[in-house]
């Protein structure tokens, strides 16, 4: 019997300063050597196989090399030699190019669950005219997944804990052998999450998770339109094994102005003037989101033109500052013209004849 490697390294025959180039080269070339389909009913190469896979599995993973030049195994606890025992289980991912490749015929094998990014969640706040332009604090009622309150998410019943799954040993797959192949499973016990409850929280029935409503507090910036998003980071459903949380989108809705039309950052408003002060000029007082402002009607004006009020419009959600208020002018002809206004009226047609 062949004497059993002092260490990982050992087992690969290469040093403690090598390479992962170098440990890769260094497997490839044992796994050829000692794989169990070349060294039929060879019990001393099926072992000395087990030794270089459970090797390569720590030091071709920088984490686990790291734990194990610091505490002698791949967990940070004291252990025995990876590799030793149990299934051939090795990962087809590292040796499919040795054979010419077919790893990508016969398909990779499903891995662990990893960690993922949890969903983003959209929720709607409804805003009157008037407070779109001014802004707001307000909070918001979001349902969403979170951690189960009585397992802390776990999953487990409390004083418990999930363990190990003894079926793939906490890799989540498991191999088949074929031949000089190795096809990966997920494994049907864990379903790829490495662990098993065996006692699962009452509470969530194991998945760790429930559904709860909480309140947000969003604070709306002064001139948002209908459909503005507003983005909170965090405020999304729960990340998976370990993941980040997704984001919370309001998105606002508000309501139409009985008073101003919205252009962008401007705000259009008509203002009524008579057909004389058109006519001849005069000074009108013009409504603004911050007070009525006077505002000079230059003679003969047409109805429908626009008069601007720099500065007074919607604040500007970029860039700072304020849009504009457009005035609108809106000449009011009298439905039913008294004696006097009939034959001024009058007057006024024949002088625009002769002219």
């Amino acid at each position: 019997m062949a004497t059993r490697p002092k260490s990982l390294y050992d087992a690969l025959g290469v040093s403690k300063t090598a390479s992962p180039d170098e440990i890769k080269k260094a497997y490839r070339k044992l796994v050829r050597e000692y794989h169990p389909d070349r060294n039929p009913g060879d019990k001393e190469a099926e072992e000395r196989f087990k030794e270089i896979q459970g090797a390569y599995d720590v030091l071709s993973d920088p984490e686990k090399r790291k734990q194990y030049d610091a505490f002698g195994s791949a967990d940070g606890r004291a252990g025995g030699f990876p590799g030793g025992g149990g299934n051939l289980n090795f990962d087809f991912g590292d040796i499919s190019d040795l054979f010419g490749g077919l790893g990508d015929i016969f398909g990779r094998g499903q891995t662990r669950q990893r960690a993922g990014r949890g969903a983003d969640l959209q929720a709607q706040v409804s805003l009157s005219f008037e407070d779109a332009l001014r802004g707001v604090e307000t909070q918001i009622p979001v349902e969403s997944e979170a951690a189960c309150r009585e397992c802390g998410g776990s999953g487990a019943q409390p004083g418990s804990a999930p363990q190990i799954c003894p079926e793939c040993k906490g890799r989540g797959v498991t191999v088949e052998s074929q031949g000089l192949f190795g096809l990966s499973h997920q494994c049907p016990r864990c379903h790829g999450s490495g662990t098993i409850i065996e006692k699962p929280c009452p509470r969530c029935h194991g998945s760790g998770r429930e559904r709860r409503t909480k309140r947000y507090k969003v604070k709306i910036p002064a001139g948002v339109k209908d459909g503005t998003q507003i983005r909170l980071k965090g405020k999304g459903e729960p990340g998976y094994g370990g993941g980040p949380p997704g984001d919370l989108i309001v998105v606002t809705r508000v309501a139409d102005s009985p008073l101003y039309q919205r252009r962008g950052s401007d705000l259009v408003v008509d203002v009524p003037v008579t057909f004389a002060d058109a006519a001849l000029g005069a000074s009108v007082d013009v409504p603004t989101p911050e007070g009525p402002v006077s505002l000079k009607v230059p003679a003969g004006s047409e109805s429908g033109k626009l008069l601007r009020i720099k500065g007074r419009g919607a604040p500007k959600l970029r860039g700072g500052g304020r849009g504009d208020v457009l005035a609108r002018l809106k000449i009011a002809v009298p439905k039913k013209p008294n004696k006097k206004e009939r034959d001024l009226l009058e007057q006024l047609q024949k002088v625009q004849k002769v002219r």
